[in-house]
């Protein structure tokens, strides 16, 4: 595996941890529908929070939830409603990303709530 993926997974798991520590249940990793893949599918506070995991070895080329992007945005509300439907949830959803860097083999997390809207 790529060095780059294996500090992906690293960052995914970190965030995995991080998000349980804080009172989320996880329903869901890396879930697929079509092309889309939601990293982290969890439950908190009534809502269901779709999370966006971004690992980056450093903050050179900018901060890791700026890679974010429209097109993976649509994605992912693609995904979400999907996954709604499927397990005919009656949630509101929230979109959240989990930022992670690597400073200097110390990983740095943050966590933006409500990082953007799907309408």
């Amino acid at each position: 595996m790529a060095e780059h993926n294996q500090l992906g997974k690293k960052g995914e798991k970190l965030a995995v941890d991080f998000l349980v520590q804080k009172g989320y249940k996880i329903l869901e990793e890396n879930y697929r529908f079509q092309k889309s893949e939601i990293d982290i599918i969890a439950e908190n506070e009534g809502l269901i929070i779709v999370v966006e995991v971004k690992t980056r070895s450093s903050e050179v080329y900018g901060a890791p939830h700026e890679f974010v992007k429209p097109k993976q945005i649509q994605s992912l509300v693609k995904a979400i409603d999907h996954y709604i439907v499927e397990k005919d949830i009656d949630m509101e959803v929230r979109f959240d990303i989990i930022s992670i860097i690597n400073k200097g083999g110390i990983l740095d997390v943050t966590h933006l709530e409500n990082a953007f809207y799907h309408f």
